[in-house]
């Protein structure tokens, strides 16, 4: 894609003063302070939480960004090597910088026994050298008294395939950034987490942010994944609990032509902002990165030099504030290490005016602490759903006066002339997949329990204005520990321990690959003839199955059940907030009507007469994503993004056969009949389709 940068000859739009509606889910949250607010030994909600399982050999902590994830292993690790008699600990993370979350803290100041002490020539993280120079340092710490060791992932593979994992019997490995590691057997990390757990002798503790991978690979294989004991705290969670920050907006805004002349629309220099721009050699980049950042600056305002102590760009804009930018883009090192050593000056860390934005490529995501910002705007759509979680988790933090936050995807609308255009319909569907996956996310967990005569209120949650009512499907809230417990009539519940934990804590994960499935947004987004139960019993049942082979066809369908609820009630509580008046915000940073997710949540449960889940199973989990996609995209545009997913449109496969034809065979065991090709209902029409449809495969067989 090639731009013009002249001004003379750029096309001239309304300048930064006149905002404008990009559409987002907005969610606002109580400010109660409890995230934050510490124990009688210096622990906060989640660190307690994970602290409580700190005797588990095996233990998984999926928490979001800032909420304490480094904190809490120091208390589990300081146990483990003084009252679970291991010799060592080995703290991995996947790159040096992160390494400094590890530095020593003084934790007997807030009430703990012990303080966190590394010695410095301990954490490898802080060495000179390349990763793979360091596996002798490893080896010497390794003979050595020394109690704790930082390393990158690299170092630790490295030092593995050296010495072998027996090395780190009765030692405590610490794995943070756990999505890193995936049960593909080609990936490094994964294998060697499978090889120590195959020998036992090695306590592991996997920290991580976003339990998914936006390559939808396994991060586990589901026998291993079983012996982990978890500790799960949400954004819900998190946010909830908060001092100061209430509302967060996630949206994506469409543009055509060139994004260097039109993120004046969306970029606010009011706002404390990360700016990342695109990979190179995605559709969104100029291919002149240098160019695009200075393109950049000189819409800001007028460029008055560079600050000499910290490298960062001086801009001086129409009302004469002067703005601080940090290019981390600039791959001259004398230049980007200045700058980068400037944001990471821990005096710093709490002074607001530090810095007012900063604009990066490949860096400030994963790791990166800066607790004012309020918009993480990103150009373009990245290869990874976990790497968009991670870039959001750089606004989500708390601060004072910090009240919202916010993120923003640019996205090129898919162009007919351009020869990449069906690339440029993926990007699109896998930023939609994005979006529903935060929502997701966002929302507070979901406690699913079927309807029935004898249940009752129970306690810690709240049934609204009314209270319980025994003759109708209830939801009900607990704000304390962010859920939301609904009553659905006819939902299946699971029989094993395993499909019960699952239920509880993994749904998030099984929507995460629903959303992934290219075919099943595809059809769910652009087919108008679709039957919804194809996707939400069909397509759902079959991840299941691949998610969950060792459990049995009853567990894996109250997992379906569980995870299609989850989705389609988070979509149809934003669908009633749009029709109550809007989740659109404006780039001034005004919400058209500030609704909660959770309030929309309570509205359709209302709004329902019965919850039953034959209806849940009724309604397209896309419905609504389309309806946003609709308002935010061209009609030339969407038209031809329908048109492109209508070519390539494909017969019913055999192994969707089969799906429908077990279904088919669910519908005669309640009815007493096969499905009917003739019925009125769509979905019985579509399950006598799939029995027809092997019964001709069948026949074409013995006749062949």
């Amino acid at each position: 894609m090639q731009t013009d940068f002249s001004k003379s000859q750029r096309k001239k739009l309304p300048p930064m003063s006149k905002p404008i509606a990009i559409p987002s889910v907005s969610v606002t949250y109580a400010q109660d302070g409890t995230s934050c607010r510490p124990n009688a030994l210096g622990m906060r909600p989640m660190q307690e939480r994970a602290y409580q399982k700190r005797g588990e050999q095996y233990l998984l902590i999926k928490s979001p960004p800032a909420s304490g994830k480094s904190r809490a292993l120091m208390f589990i690790a300081l146990d483990k090597l003084e009252n679970q008699k291991l010799k060592q600990a080995i703290i991995v993370v996947p790159e040096k910088a992160i390494g400094s979350s590890f530095h020593n803290e003084p934790l007997s100041q807030f009430g703990f026994w012990a303080d966190w002490q590394v010695e410095p020539k301990w954490n490898l993280c802080d060495a000179p050298g390349n990763d793979g120079g360091k596996v002798g340092a490893v080896q010497k710490f390794l003979a050595s008294d020394a109690k704790i060791l930082i390393c990158t992932h690299a170092t630790f593979r490295f030092a593995l395939d050296k010495f072998g994992v027996e090395v780190l019997d009765d030692r405590l490995i610490a794995i943070d950034e756990f999505h890193h590691v995936s049960a593909n057997p080609d990936n490094k990390l994964g294998d060697r987490v499978r090889q120590l757990m195959a020998r036992d002798k090695t306590h592991i503790i996997a920290m991580t942010g976003s339990y998914f991978r936006g390559d939808a690979e396994a991060v586990l294989h589901p026998e291993d994944e079983s012996r982990f004991d978890t500790v799960t705290y949400t954004y819900y969670e998190q946010l909830n609990g908060y001092e100061y920050l209430k509302q967060l907006d996630i949206g994506y805004y469409f543009y055509a032509g060139s994004y260097t002349d039109e993120i004046v629309r969306v970029l606010n220099p009011k706002e404390k902002t990360i700016l990342h721009i695109p990979n190179v050699n995605s559709r969104e980049s100029t291919k002149d990165k240098i160019r695009e950042v200075e393109h950049i600056i000189e819409e800001l305002g007028e460029w008055q030099g560079i600050d000499p102590s910290t490298g960062f760009q001086l801009v001086k804009t129409a009302d004469g504030t002067i703005l601080k930018i940090a290019d981390l883009v600039d791959d001259d090192p004398t230049k980007r290490d200045r700058v980068s050593v400037a944001l990471k000056d821990s005096k710093y860390k709490n002074d607001r005016d530090r810095i007012d934005i900063i604009i990066a490529l490949g860096m400030a995501k994963e790791g990166f602490d800066w607790i004012w910002c309020e918009h993480a705007l990103t150009i373009g759509y990245r290869s990874s759903l976990t790497e968009i979680i991670q870039i959001i988790g750089r606004a989500t933090r708390d601060a004072p006066g910090k009240t919202r936050a916010r993120f923003t995807n640019l996205i090129a609308e898919p162009d007919a002339a351009e020869s990449a255009v069906t690339e440029a319909v993926n990007d699109t569907l896998k930023a939609i997949a994005a979006s529903l996956l935060m929502e997701q996310v966002l929302a507070p967990r979901f406690e699913f329990k079927p309807k029935r005569p004898d249940n009752g209120p129970t306690p810690g949650f709240d049934y609204g204005e009314d209270g319980y009512n025994p003759n109708k499907c209830n939801a009900g809230i607990n704000p304390e520990k962010g859920l939301i417990q609904m009553e659905i009539k006819g939902l299946a519940t699971p029989k094993s321990p395993e499909a019960d934990r699952i239920c509880r804590e993994d749904l998030t994960e099984l929507v995460a690959a629903f959303v992934q499935d290219k075919p099943t947004i595809e059809r769910g987004l652009f087919d108008e003839e679709l039957v919804p139960e194809e996707l939400t019993q069909v397509r759902m049942g079959k991840i299941i199955k691949e998610k969950c082979p060792n459990l049995d066809e009853g567990d894996r369908e109250a997992i379906r059940q569980h995870a299609i609820a989850a989705l389609t009630v988070v979509q149809q509580a934003k669908k009633t907030m749009n029709e109550g008046g809007g989740t659109y915000t404006t780039q001034s940073g005004e919400a058209a009507k500030n609704t909660a997710l959770i309030d929309g949540v309570r509205q359709f449960a209302l709004s329902v007469t019965e919850l039953e889940m034959d209806l849940i199973d009724r309604i397209n989990p896309f419905g609504e994503a389309y309806a946003i996609l609709a308002k935010s995209m061209s009609e030339e545009r969407l038209k031809l993004v329908a048109e492109i997913i209508a070519a390539k449109r494909i017969v019913l496969s055999v192994e969707d056969a089969r799906e429908l034809a077990k279904r088919a065979s669910r519908f005669r065991q309640e009815k007493g009949r096969l499905p009917s090709l003739t019925a009125t209902d769509p979905w019985e029409k579509r399950m006598a389709e799939g029995v027809a449809f092997l019964t001709r495969k069948v026949k074409e067989e013995k006749n062949a």
